[in-house]
C-alpha cells in the first residue's frame, strides 16, 4: 500500500457553482481521507507560488506541440505562452472563495486524478468532477484571454503535492487520525 497524500482546490467556479459539498463527498466515497479542509481567498503570492513559471513552461510546451500536432499555427514562444497563462491562472484563483483540502490514502494521487478528469472540462470523461459539471474548452477560454474553468486542481504526482500543501496549509492545520473503515479498505481478512 502506497498511502499519499496530495492537494485539492475547488476553484472559484466550484465554489460559485455551490459543488463544494458533492466533491467532497465524490472523494469520501472511495475512501480517500481528508486530514485537512478550509475556505479562503487566496492571495497573490500563494498563487504565484502555486503556479510556478517554471511549472508553466513544461504546460505551455505541451500545449504548443498538442496544438501544433492539429495543425494550429502557434506564434507565441513557450516563455510568452507561460507567461500568459500564469497571468490568467493567477487572475482566476484569486478572483473568489477557493477550498482548499488535503486528501490521503492508497495511492491518492492517482486516485484523485482518475476522479477529476482530464484538465480540459470538453475532453473529460462522463463520472469525473470535470466531466460531470465542466463546460469549458481551451478554444473558449483562449478566445475570452482567460484561465480555464474546470473547478478543481489536484496534484498531478506525489512530488508536486509535497511541494503545494505547505502553500496552502500550515503543519498545525493537517490532522492525523484513524477511521473505521480503514480497516475494512486496508486492513487483513480473517
Amino acid at each position: 500500500m502506497q498511502v499519499e497524500q496530495t492537494l485539492i482546490l475547488i476553484k472559484p467556479d466550484g465554489v460559485q457553482r455551490r459543488l463544494i459539498g458533492e466533491i467532497v463527498r465524490r472523494f469520501e466515497m472511495v475512501g480517500l481521507k481528508i486530514l485537512a479542509l478550509k475556505m479562503l481567498t487566496a492571495t497573490a503570492e500563494q498563487a504565484k507560488a502555486h503556479y510556478t513559471f517554471e511549472g508553466l513552461i513544461r504546460s505551455a510546451e505541451k500545449s504548443i506541440a498538442h496544438q501544433k500536432s492539429h495543425g494550429v499555427d502557434i506564434k507565441d514562444t513557450p516563455n510568452e505562452l507561460a507567461e500568459k497563462l500564469q497571468r490568467r491562472l493567477i487572475a482566476f484563483i484569486t478572483a473568489g472563495p477557493v477550498v482548499a483540502m488535503i486528501l490521503s490514502g492508497n495511492r491518492a494521487v492517482e486516485m484523485v486524478r482518475k476522479l477529476v478528469g482530464q484538465t480540459e472540462p470538453l475532453t473529460s470523461a462522463p463520472g469525473t468532477i470535470r466531466g460531470d459539471w465542466g463546460h469549458d474548452s481551451y478554444e473558449l477560454s483562449d478566445a475570452s484571454d482567460r484561465s480555464i474553468r474546470n473547478i478543481v486542481h489536484a496534484s498531478g504526482t506525489v512530488d508536486e503535492a509535497n511541494y503545494e500543501i505547505p502553500i496552502w496549509f500550515s503543519k498545525e492545520e493537517i490532522q492525523t487520525y484513524t477511521l473505521p473503515i480503514e480497516e475494512t479498505l486496508y486492513g487483513k481478512w480473517g
